[in-house]
């Protein structure tokens, strides 16, 4: 790394500072696991590859994050905070521009490993530096802007994708991360102080074989399981090789003198709610921004961009509640805000269950808006809620944890709601055929009406019958799309609605004056 002198900040200015440069980080890392969706078809088209491998781009960088997020606590107490995020930065920056230069598939998810590699250890790093930076009191607000971009980042990804697909250089999702992340380096590098380095024992390698083996296999068992199948040997295998690791990563964890994941963090009952909530939470978060795209792509007929643009206020909407739920959060507690969101949350879904073709564009970015505003609420507030407790010496292995759990809980969710929306369309699809057939009365019109309309457009009277024959084909497929994406939908509104089962137990925290807990997990 480059020897940058650290600028003279006062303490009442430099965690403000250490939040902005920090932000830059953060929203980098999460902005590219979604802009590299849209450029994937390109991709495969200047790779001469198909689907399954071209999609080990987009896999390749999520298992990466996934594998290395418990260790990130461990390195920055002996390694430093500061330099952890200056040399994942680095890393970052650096995989980012060789993916710009990649010239096949394979270099491309060799490079796209090295990038995640930075971009991994990025969130919880940040976040661990955050926590460091501000007292208890001023820790809802700080995350609540911190949290902007993991709100906002996700749905700028795929329209500044598009936009730069359709009329720049796919490249350019790559590389426009370099100067980014030059200057974000260089700010890092003036304004960071390093944290107290603590004295470790014997490193706990096995703790970290069984971890990355466990959630290596868990995440591409999640992520693979709708192609491949579930009841398939390949992802059968995997979740047993998952669910055996990771047994034993616990059994390891609560006998080792230096865990890489201090499983004694889950005594304290507000730390352990919170992250069921978090993961909950997530999948909630991830469900929607999973499946609205398809909603509006390949059932409305909309480009990436034009689904972005729609998206886009949902996601200002949560950047903007989010400070300000942090500032209430800071005065009259976490938990009324956590609650809150839950329920806005939930209601702004459940319109969601009754969209169909008819529904405008702005009815859906108003339901949109909504859930941002829930989502703004209490994603933020319950992490703090849950840490508070925490003592500094933890943080950044609670930060970890925190990391790892919303990384898995956002694959099951997406695996999850992927395989409902498959399943519902086929049960629709089976239902619709056997009531809207070339026998029923509905049908009969619409083939009536068809023949006349086709043979007035020229068509001879058996091409004129094929397609109403399609029409009627076509709107029973289109029907059963909606069904099923209400059902998908209708999941959704109850996994939303479940967060409130573990919020209502979540404890508040006292503050004494001087902005610490009340009391802390036992050191």
């Amino acid at each position: 790394m480059i020897n940058i002198p650290r600028l003279d900040i006062p303490d009442a200015k430099y965690k403000w500072w250490a939040l902005g440069v920090t932000i830059i980080g953060g929203f980098m890392s999460i902005l590219d696991t979604s802009i590299v969706n849209i450029a994937l078809p390109k991709m495969m088209a200047v790779f001469s590859v198909d689907t399954t491998k071209a999609e080990w781009i987009l896999t390749a960088y999520m298992l990466t994050m996934g594998v290395l997020q418990p260790i990130t606590g461990f390195l920055c107490d002996t390694i430093g905070t500061r330099r952890i995020y200056l040399l994942s930065l680095a890393i970052f920056t650096l995989g980012s521009a060789l993916c710009g230069m990649a010239w096949s598939n394979n270099s491309m998810i060799a490079f796209r490993v090295l990038q995640a590699v930075g971009g991994g250890v990025i969130i919880p790093v940040t976040m661990t530096i955050v926590y460091n930076s501000f007292t208890l009191k001023e820790r809802n607000l700080a995350l609540g802007i911190w949290g902007i971009s993991a709100m906002v980042a996700p749905a700028i990804g795929p329209t500044l994708s598009g936009y730069l697909v359709e009329y720049w250089d796919w490249r350019l999702i790559f590389t426009i991360n370099i100067p980014i992340g030059i200057v974000g380096y260089f700010l890092a590098a003036l304004v960071l102080k390093e944290s107290d380095l603590r004295q470790s024992g014997k490193f706990d390698y096995w703790g970290l074989i069984t971890s990355a083996v466990g959630l290596f296999c868990l995440l591409l068992a999640l992520t693979k399981g709708q192609d491949e199948g579930w009841t398939s040997g390949y992802i059968l295998t995997l979740f047993y090789l998952a669910v055996a690791n990771l047994s034993l990563f616990v059994v390891i964890e609560l006998s080792h003198d230096n865990p890489i994941v201090d499983l004694s963090l889950f005594k304290d009952r507000n730390f352990t709610l919170s992250m069921l909530v978090s993961f909950v939470g997530t999948v909630a978060l991830y469900g929607g921004i999973f499946l609205m795209p398809l909603f509006l792509e390949n059932l409305r007929g909309y480009s990436a961009m034009q689904t972005g643009l729609i998206m886009l206020p949902s996601s200002i909407a949560a950047g903007i509640t989010m400070p300000l739920a942090g500032r209430l959060a800071d005065r009259i507690g976490a938990k009324p805000l956590v609650l809150l969101g839950i329920i806005i949350l939930s209601v702004g879904t459940l319109p969601l269950m009754f969209m169909d073709m008819d529904t405008s564009v702005t009815a859906v970015q108003i339901i949109l808006v909504v859930r941002g505003i829930g989502m703004g609420l209490f994603m933020m507030p319950v992490s703090v809620l849950g840490m508070n407790n925490v003592p500094l010496s933890k943080i950044s292995r609670a930060s970890s944890v925190n990391n790892v759990i919303r990384q898995v809980s956002g694959s099951m969710g997406i695996a999850v709601l992927t395989t409902l929306l498959q399943n519902r369309l086929y049960v629709n699809l089976a239902y619709n055929a056997e009531h809207i057939n070339i026998a029923s009365q509905a049908s009969g019109t619409i083939i009536k009406y068809g023949e006349q309309i086709y043979v007035k457009a020229g068509s001879a009277a058996g091409v004129a019958h094929a397609k109403a024959l399609a029409l009627v084909s076509g709107i029973v497929q289109q029907q059963s799309y909606v069904f099923a994406f209400d059902d998908a939908f209708y999941c959704l509104v109850w996994i939303t609605f479940s967060c409130l089962i573990f919020a209502v137990w979540l404890k508040p925290v006292k503050h004494d004056k001087g902005g610490s807990a009340s009391h802390t997990i036992m050191e």
